[in-house]
This record gives C-alpha cells, structure tokens and sequence, in this order.
C-alpha cells in the first residue's frame, strides 16, 4: 500500500474515532501528497523515495515552528506541533540513532577519503543519498562536521 493509500485508510479510522489530533496531521499529509502530484512535471504520482522527502520536510516544517513556538512561550502551539510530527513520523522508516548513524557515517568517510572538514561536500553528498529516510540531514551534518574535525 502507498503512501497516500495508506493516510486515507488512517484518516478515515481517525475521524471514526473521532481523532482531532490524528485528523490534524493526516490532513497535513494528505495535503502536502496532493500538492507534490499535482505540481508541475510529476505526472501524477510519487516515487517512495519522494515521499521520504516529503514527510521528512513536514516534519522539518513542524520542527521548525515548535522551536518558534517555545522560544515565545507558546505551549499550546507547541504541543500541537509535537501531536503532527508523531503522527508523521508514523509513516517514516525506523530511524537510526546516533551511535548506528556515527558507525555507518564512519564508513562512508573512509570510502570517500575524506581526512577535514574541507571534505564534508564529498561526505554529506554520498550520506544523504545512502542515509534518505533513516536520519535527518541536519544530524548527519552535524555527525560529519564532528567525526571530520577528530
């Protein structure tokens, strides 16, 4: 089942249950598919890969805002944010976390030869195509940064 199978199947399960919080990020999702299938030269549908991409800018989108929202003592905001992004990240692949992220980013610098922080185009360029989906780019340029500057 695709992705978008997939959020009308929950979204109708949410408004059942009548889920305001699932229905607020479902919703999200439903819409940001609509857009990306309708935008000029998709034809129409979306490839895996590009649903990645997508949930993974609206859950940046949504961090984005929570911190906004924290910085101006916005708790109500803030906790609505948080209610999207775990429902987003529901359709997401299993993330990695930081110590399986710094084992295979290891790898990836002994691959490309990379020896300073000069070299972290090289870097980030393979891991962000081998990582897509399993880590948010912001981690892995901040793991780069600190395993290039050893």
């Amino acid at each position: 089942m695709d992705l978008e199978q997939q959020v009308m199947a929950d979204l109708k399960t949410a408004m059942l249950a009548k889920d305001e919080k699932g229905l607020r990020g479902l919703r999200a999702i439903k819409a940001a598919i609509i857009i990306a299938k309708t935008a000029e030269g998709a034809g129409g549908a979306l490839k895996k890969e590009d649903e990645i991409k997508l949930l993974q800018k609206l859950i940046k989108q949504r961090k984005d805002s929570l911190e906004i929202y924290r910085q101006q003592n916005r708790a109500d905001l803030a906790q609505k944010e948080e209610e999207e992004i775990a429902i987003i990240e529901k359709f997401l692949p299993e993330q990695l976390d930081t110590d399986q992220l710094r084992q295979i980013l290891t790898g990836i610098i002994a691959e490309t030869g990379a020896t300073s922080p000069a070299d972290m185009g090289k870097v980030m360029g393979t891991a962000t195509k081998r990582l897509a989906g399993k880590a948010d780019g912001k981690t892995i340029g901040a793991l780069v940064k600190e395993l290039l500057s050893k």
